[in-house]
């Protein structure tokens, strides 16, 4: 039960195109997520951490340059550049649609997704967890450990008839019965590399701090120097929890079928790709994932299967 100590409401000024909803279902990937919340017709909700206690956040778009939030909680307005940042509120994209004109198919695809802006989660704990459950696993089958984690680890919250999770903290699955974590259906491997990565968090080994100063490549090695972090792994991490643009998690199936998808074009060289989309190239993913989502492919003869993350 959430104990509302204070409230906050203001206006969150975004960057147009912005859509709340697209940026949302990036950050959500799959709509039995339990952490972040947003049903038809009503508001984004998430629940965060705060030494006084978890607040709960609503927001709600309210024109295209404007959202509105409302926080609820200890000392709410901690939490207003928090969501700002997982919202990608602050992000300039113009350059990434100037790029797409050279390319017709993935021009098309920003068209259709245009205002989807980079989520990111809010801690690196966060993306350390998602960056390993996902590893080798179709989203769906991922999604589905994800949530019993989450549901084991984390007290809900109610909030206007929703269940509301903070994310698990680092310090509870650093004590947690390695056991007990496979019973939700992570391998042994996996178990140990959630393990490793909270021991890290814990003793500080690691931090949010230490990433943000370094360059992208420096980043990579020190989040690799994780036991279970290898190159896909590190590069899903600052991409999804760094909003590191200049990175993009090659390497899976569902990357690779996407863009033979999107494209119409069974030998598109993705490197080629890549090259033409420069420090903006981590956008791909993003529009690649909302399109194997929503279903959208141009070339009726290469339809989408099921993406492996």
């Amino acid at each position: 039960m959430l104990i509302v100590d204070s409230s906050l409401r203001t206006t969150l000024p975004v960057r147009p195109p912005y859509r709340l909803d697209l940026t949302v279902v990036a950050l959500r990937r799959v709509p039995s997520n339990i952490v972040d919340v947003m049903m038809p017709g009503a508001p984004y909700l998430r629940a965060l951490h705060h030494p006084g206690g978890p607040s709960v956040v609503e927001v709600r778009q309210v024109s295209p340059e404007a959202l509105d939030i409302r926080i609820m909680g200890h000392d709410p307005q901690i939490h207003v550049q928090t969501v700002a940042t997982m919202l990608g509120t602050e992000v300039d994209l113009q350059g990434w649609y100037e790029r797409t004109k050279s390319l017709p198919w993935l021009e098309r695809l920003a068209n259709e997704l245009r205002g989807l802006k980079p989520p990111r989660y809010p801690k690196l704990w966060e993306a350390l967890c998602h960056g390993i459950i996902f590893q080798q696993l179709s989203i769906v089958a991922a999604a589905a450990i994800m949530q019993r984690f989450v549901e084991r680890f984390s007290k809900p919250i109610a909030h206007d008839g929703v269940s509301l999770y903070p994310f698990p903290t680092a310090d509870a699955i650093h004590r947690a019965d390695g056991t007990l974590m496979q019973g939700l259906g992570l391998s042994r491997q996996k178990t140990t590399y959630l393990k490793n990565a909270a021991a890290a968090i814990v003793s500080r080994a690691i931090t949010s701090e230490a990433i943000k100063l370094v360059s992208t490549d420096e980043a990579a090695l020190k989040l690799r120097a994780i036991t279970g972090i290898g190159r896909w792994t590190a590069a899903n991490i600052l991409l999804r929890g760094f909003g590191r643009l200049d990175v993009f998690p090659a390497g899976d199936s569902g990357v690779a079928q996407g863009i033979k998808t999107l494209s119409g074009n069974p030998n598109i060289d993705l490197e080629e790709i890549l090259e033409v989309l420069g420090d903006l190239r981590g956008m791909l993913y993003f529009h690649l994932l909302l399109g194997r989502l929503r279903g959208i492919h141009f070339r009726e003869e290469h339809p989408s299967d099921a993406p492996a993350s």
